[in-house]
């Protein structure tokens, strides 16, 4: 909880005012609807519901978020108990298919199990189900909201884990920009461009990322097709925001952004792009209400090297994808002391894989496949907040109809005979998820906090009908399997025992049934399978401190998570799932000693973990510390320095019987800043 939040949460401790003092409040308010208030755009949404601080809930501000080392948002992120990707590699090193993120060590197979909104938009690809990491530009941000367990809201659909809020940036200085290079002699380059029109605003931005990139294969395993991990990723957006009236407000934006890498051999090359737009309409009357609607257009390649001939043997030229979606939420207020949200929402995802499979000596085309469909959600939910006193108490109930339609997958070979044909019959079903939860404001210092939740989060595209090579792996996809669900509950509380110190502390125990993992059946070769259930139950806590010019941020997450196999996965009982580790803790010490002075450092530990469901590949927990610096030079220019991994860790990311790959090496960056 922020600071903010905290004074917030002593001011709903104020008694009731004296009868007299309500009639002077009427006349104010008469009074002031006789004079016209000068109408204020924001471009954010509605403000966030009193049940926020019932869940486990981080929130991240801006100056946090523009101080990353890396400049990524996924290391922004990283600050986060209990946040995490699949791989340990960032959207520079990783294939991009891999970029799931989840929440709670809850295990994952590279889809997300965590619902990402931008504005309030959904940003997860249609078809993969990753996030495009590398298109979200830190500098437009203002603030990140972390809500840990299942959701019932908008879009709860998705949010299995949690639910992770980006929100951009109130309108500031009118030219904001970065230059950076680093010890590899790679660049980054940002802009954000804020033009006033009328009452409203338009902000334009663009980043662009390149570079050589380092080695990800260990030097005693390089061959002479091993390459380093090359990219170079664009992003731009516009964003319009203008008021209709004096409490509605329309807020516009569209994206394109391109990202292009290689990974450990030469050719091994991976592109990801994607165009979207969206429009949200924002009203703060008595009456408040939040509409959106939005469309996506991805594409995804990926070529597979051999490792034994370092030739193509699959080219996986295109998967082009589309999702839609929309959203209406409702807050009337029809009840004394009640925040009342009732609302809809919707989305359809449909793509296709195009690939051929290659001879490694020849070149020539052994078998061209095709796979795809389409799935969709449509949702309705209610929830309420009801204040008595010092004591919130929430319920929220959630209805989705969930459809997977147009499944198939055929495979030819090169004279055009069919291989494998699978045509998956449509179905549909619905299902019911809630969450309930109390606060109760036990003292001016001290808040505590309970909650029980279910959730729910439809197989994707990819995990359907998708087959993947990870040399020397194979994985098989799935039309069967069935959505996730989960169920938990959680209890924490919130204390302040002196204004400068605020501590977080949450235990929690979730459990996801169907649970989709990359299941081993024969060496060399994995299917999706839905596991009877993936347990975890833990402690999550967070201190935040401030003294002065002087600050400390720290968070951990401490996690008992283990398979429920029955079955076919009988063996897998007891065993941690994939990806997943035990323990992950930062530190944050900061020191602003002049205006325009920021200096920090990060201290983060990630315990081992193991990159398969068997547990025969471990990789070794990495303890990494990183820096950063920025220094005024004149006026709003201002001279940054970033160090990532400065003690030199080694990070292993993946380790496939002893083929292995690893994150980002000792990394320096010096740059300029202006308006920051």
């Amino acid at each position: 909880m922020t600071f903010r939040a905290r004074l917030l949460a002593c001011a709903l401790l104020i008694p009731p005012a004296a009868p007299l003092a309500a009639q002077e409040e009427d006349a104010e308010e008469e009074l002031a609807e006789e004079i016209p208030e000068e109408i204020i755009v924001t471009g954010r949404g509605l403000d966030p519901a009193l049940s926020t601080g019932i869940y486990a809930t981080t929130t991240i501000e801006r100056e946090t978020i523009i101080a990353s080392p890396s400049g990524r948002i996924e290391d922004v992120l990283r600050n986060v108990a209990g946040f995490q990707q699949f791989r340990r590699s960032d959207s520079r090193s990783s294939n991009p298919s891999a970029q799931g993120v989840t929440l709670r060590a809850l295990g994952g197979n590279a889809t997300s199990r965590a619902l990402v909104l931008l504005d309030g938009v959904p940003i997860a690809d249609p078809f993969f189900g990753y996030i495009p990491l590398s298109a979200i530009a830190p500098e437009t941000l203002g603030t990140i909201r972390v809500t840990r367990g299942g959701g019932s809201g908008p879009f709860g659909a998705g949010a299995l884990a949690g639910t992770i809020e980006l929100e951009s940036a109130e309108p500031g200085d009118a030219l904001l920009g970065s230059l950076g290079v680093n010890s590899r002699a790679e660049t980054e380059a940002s802009g954000v461009l804020t033009q006033r029109l009328g009452r409203g605003f338009a902000v334009a931005s663009g980043r662009w990322d390149r570079g050589q990139g380092f080695f990800t294969t260990p030097e005693a395993q390089r061959v002479p097709a091993t390459a380093r991990a090359a990219f170079d990723s664009w992003n731009v957006a516009l964003r319009t925001v203008a008021p209709l009236t004096d409490t509605v407000e329309v807020q516009a934006r569209v994206a394109v952004f391109r990202d292009a890498r290689t990974l450990r051999f030469a050719g091994a090359d991976s592109t990801s792009a994607g165009e979207e737009a969206s429009i949200r309409f924002v009203g703060r009357g008595r009456w408040q209400f939040d509409a959106l609607a939005y469309v996506q257009a991805r594409d995804f390649s990926n070529i597979v090297i051999s490792s034994t001939r370092f030739t193509p043997t699959l080219d996986q030229r295109r998967t082009p994808s589309t999702g839609i979606g929309g959203k209406f939420e409702l807050r009337p207020p029809i009840l004394e002391g009640h925040d009342i949200r009732i609302g809809a929402d919707y989305r359809r995802a449909d793509g296709e894989l195009q690939e051929e499979a290659l001879n490694a000596v020849s070149g020539l085309v052994t078998e061209r496949r095709r796979a795809g469909g389409a799935t969709s959600n449509l949702g309705i939910f209610l929830e309420d907040d009801w204040q008595i006193g010092p004591l919130t108490i929430n319920g929220g109930l959630r209805a989705d109809r969930s459809s997977i339609t147009d499944g198939f997958y055929r495979a030819v070979n090169a004279n055009g005979v069919p291989v494998s044909t699978v045509i998956a019959p449509d179905r549909n079903d619905w299902s019911l998820s809630w969450r309930a939860g109390a606060l109760f404001y036990a003292s001016r210092r001290l808040d505590l906090r309970a909650a029980a939740y279910t959730g729910l989060r439809l197989p994707t595209l990819n995990e359907l009908y998708r087959p993947f090579v990870v040399f020397p792996v194979t994985t098989e996809a799935n039309a069967n399997l069935v959505n996730e669900r989960l169920k938990g509950f959680e209890i924490g509380f919130d204390w302040q025992p002196v204004n400068a110190v605020v501590i977080a502390v949450t235990a929690f125990d979730n459990e996801v049934e169907n649970a989709i993992a990359n299941v081993t059946i024969a060496p060399n070769l994995r299917r999706r399978a839905n596991l009877p259930a993936i347990e975890a139950r833990g402690i999550e806590a967070s201190v935040a401190a401030k003294f002065g010019q002087v600050s400390l941020d720290s968070a951990l997450a401490w996690t008992d998570a283990e398979v429920r196999g029955e079955g076919p996965s009988a063996d897998l009982d007891g065993l941690r799932p994939a990806q997943t580790p035990e323990f992950a803790a930062t530190l944050t010490l900061g020191w602003d000693p002049a205006p325009g002075w920021q200096i920090a450092g990060t201290l983060r530990h990630v315990s081992a973990q193991f990159e398969d469901d068997r547990q025969t590949d471990r990789l070794a927990p990495a303890t990494t510390l990183d820096a950063f610096l920025a220094a005024p030079l004149w006026g709003r220019l201002s001279l940054s320095l970033r160090a990532e991994n400065l003690t030199g860790e080694t990070i292993i990311t993946r380790n496939q019987g002893g083929s292995i790959d690893l994150g980002v090496p000792r990394t320096v960056w010096l740059g300029l800043r202006y308006g920051f």
